[in-house]
């Protein structure tokens, strides 16, 4: 729900010597080690700085620890932030005079845009295969054609991403609509307000497909640095490549599976391991005898792409690719026969003899799209599809999934329902929305084989959820381990919404100097109502459940009561039809992301009225407008606009009750009462 904030360091010199994205990195490493002992001190410094990338390569734990002997650190030494950084720097000079003035490794990543070193090395291979995606996928749109094709021996590609136009139209190839393209500024000379906009739209878009922004603002995409735009990007055509590798879109992936027990299972894997799984059921069949556990060093002789082209297109293959001993004729042919199946552009015979990971998961993503050569077994597709959940589920689990990803815990969630069931990632998220709340010396870390361990984790879950006044009767830790969705989705609501109003109570006491009372549901209500009506509006909304809101009509009018200029009224529908309602739905989604918000909802939770979907609408354009109130409203104006928690009881305090009532109860106590009705 918040802005991209950069990390202020006193010390101008040492704020010099870091970017903003390794500043914001370390922050991260730095915070997270001080909640979970209380503080920092030189002897953390060893298992933390071994992770980092810089390090990693070339030092473990016991050679850090050597190194800050030898500088004179007392182990025992509370550190504060600064003071973090100046080890970490010192800790990098002299590793780099210990490897003999040789610079530390750096790459970008597939998976996730963060770094937490000095050089960053840019794979032009990579770079070559994005800017040949970009050029196909986006030729004939209206906007880009006229700067298409972009040459990747150039920094055309760096110096397009400046204005913010690109990353949106990439992101709606990867998944379509999820930008309202009426949202994205595109004329032809932006101004810096007009590029920020875009940059943010694209970094809250970004996060609501499932990509990683956490050590990404908007200045370093307005300065397009090139490691972090690469990193982005590679996750984007990730995500559209991968978007097919699930029991919903393709149910015939229930073919490498043998039973209901192992359906489960695989509902529960990454599209990259579903991939992989994929690509091993094929290779078995095939007779190849060697198992592939990742996109590098497994497939680098190119004897397994030869095997599965031979399995999956027998007509395109030849014998030739088998017998030859030299790897690079061998993936040459690979290519070759890639071509006949139209899979091409990603990557190179270099790029395969020396295992390029990102571009060798892109080839094989590509195999799979064009010929997956799965049967169509009606029954068991049929009990694929039994096995996926209806559409109100899907979309929550959805919206809780990506939330807690945006969140920037250690383990990225691929199912909600599977992925938590352990309890650790439940720890991890309460860790970060209530520091200090999880007692890390009860928790058993995954791999996790004994049944007890988890229940053992998931008890302290309820425990947590119930210090933090959730609504949690009758439920137990064994009622998570065991996968009960509605519990599941409804604790998830109530620590969603818990940390909503968290924010809004910390930032309301923050700017009023006040000690920071609770905020209600029903104070949101109030505030957005209040928002409309100064602004000389006429919409109003009773409570979070009014089916007038499907028109969009009325979180367009708050959207332009907080920020005028953000809504353009000129392509607004009076939302008296489905499609109409569809229009304005979508458009208020990207207009509150361009505003700042982080939301994670999608059109049909508007205009189905979703009111814990609603709630979260409102939730976070009030954050932002408190965020920005002080550049344009008076404390005045703020205390109006936010009333008190804890109003003197009238007819109107009796109707706020009611309201909270009317939300609050959307929590485990409605699971409790149908859940033996579903399972």
């Amino acid at each position: 729900m918040s802005g991209f904030v950069g990390v202020i360091v006193s010390d101008p010199w040492l704020q010099s010597q870091f970017t903003q994205v390794e500043l914001r990195s370390l922050k991260s490493k730095f915070v997270s080690t001080r909640t979970q002992s209380g503080s920092v001190t030189v002897g953390d410094l060893p298992p933390i700085f071994a992770k980092l990338r810089a390090f990693t390569e070339m030092f473990n734990e016991d050679g850090i620890k050597a190194m800050l002997g030898e500088a004179g650190f007392n182990m025992e030494e509370e550190l504060d932030f600064e003071s973090f950084l100046k080890a970490y720097i010192n800790l990098q000079s002299r590793a780099t005079k210990k490897s003999g003035g040789k610079k530390l490794k750096s790459s970008v990543s597939f998976l996730k845009a963060a770094t937490t070193t000095f050089h960053h090395n840019i794979n032009e291979s990579e770079k070559a295969s994005y800017v040949s995606h970009i050029n196909s996928y986006l030729a004939e749109d209206r906007f880009l054609k006229k700067y298409l094709p972009l040459d990747a021996a150039t920094n055309d590609l760096f110096d397009l991403v400046k204005d913010g136009v690109l990353l949106c139209k990439l992101i709606n190839v990867a998944v379509p609509g999820t930008i309202d393209e009426r949202a994205i500024n595109t004329k032809g000379t932006l101004n810096p307000w007009e590029r920020n906009e875009n940059h943010t739209l694209c970094l809250n878009s970004a996060k609501a497909i499932g990509c990683t922004v956490v050590n990404i603002g908007t200045q370093d995409l307005v300065e397009a640095r090139p490691h972090l735009v690469l990193g982005l990007i590679s996750q984007i055509i990730k995500i559209q490549l991968l978007a097919d590798l699930n029991l919903k879109k393709t149910p015939q992936l229930v073919e490498l599976v043998d039973d209901s027990k192992d359906v489960e299972e695989l509902l529960g894997l990454g599209p990259e391991k579903v991939l992989l799984k994929w690509m091993n059921f094929h290779l078995k069949k095939a007779g190849y005898s060697k198992q592939v556990t990742n996109f590098s060093s497994d497939v680098k002789d190119g004897e397994a792409y030869a095997y599965l082209l031979n399995a999956l297109a027998p007509e395109h293959s030849s014998p030739a690719s088998l017998d030859t001993k030299d790897p690079t004729e061998r993936a040459n042919m690979v290519l070759v026969q890639a071509e006949k199946l139209d899979c091409k552009g990603y990557l190179t015979s270099k790029d395969i003899v020396e295992g390029s990971p990102n571009l060798n998961l892109a080839f094989v993503a590509q195999i799979f799209q064009h010929r997956n050569g799965l049967s169509a077994d009606t029954s068991k597709m049929s009990f694929a599809e039994m096995m996926t959940d209806d559409a109100q589920t899907s979309r929550e689990e959805r919206c809780f999934r990506l939330w807690i990803n945006s969140l920037g815990t250690a383990t990225y969630v691929n199912n909600v329902f599977e992925d938590i069931r352990n309890g650790w990632v439940l720890l991890e998220v309460l860790d970060k929305v209530s520091p200090g709340s999880v007692n890390w010396k009860l928790a058993s870390k995954p791999p996790i084989k004994m049944p007890f361990r988890k229940v053992e984790n998931c008890n302290q879950v309820i425990q947590i959820g119930k210090d933090l006044c959730f609504s949690l009767v009758n439920v137990a830790g064994n009622d998570i381990v065991q996968g009960n969705k509605k519990l599941i989705l409804a604790y998830l609501w109530q620590l969603m919404r818990f940390t909503m109003l968290q924010l809004l109570k910390n930032l309301r006491s923050h700017s009023s100097h006040s000690q920071g009372k609770e905020i209600t549901d029903a104070d949101i209500l109030k505030w957005a109502n209040n928002k409309v009506k100064k602004a000389g509006r006429t919409s109003q909304m009773e409570s979070f459940k009014d089916k007038n809101l499907s028109n969009g009509i009325f979180f367009l009018e708050l959207l332009s009561s907080v920020e005028p200029r953000v809504v353009n009224w000129s392509v607004v529908t009076k939302g008296e039809t489905d499609e109409d309602k569809k229009l304005n739905a979508t458009y208020i989604i990207s207009v509150a992301r361009k505003l700042g918000c982080s939301i994670f909802l999608l059109p049909e939770d508007i205009i189905e009225v979703n009111q814990k979907m609603i709630l979260t609408l409102t939730a976070s354009i009030m954050y932002w407008s408190l965020q920005h109130q002080g550049d344009s409203e008076s404390s005045a104006a703020e205390d109006s606009d936010v009333p008190d928690a804890s109003p003197p009881p009238s007819v109107n305090g009796e109707k706020e009750e009611v309201l909270v009532g009317e939300v609050s109860n959307l929590t485990v106590d409605d699971a409790v009462s149908d859940a033996t009705e579903s399972y």
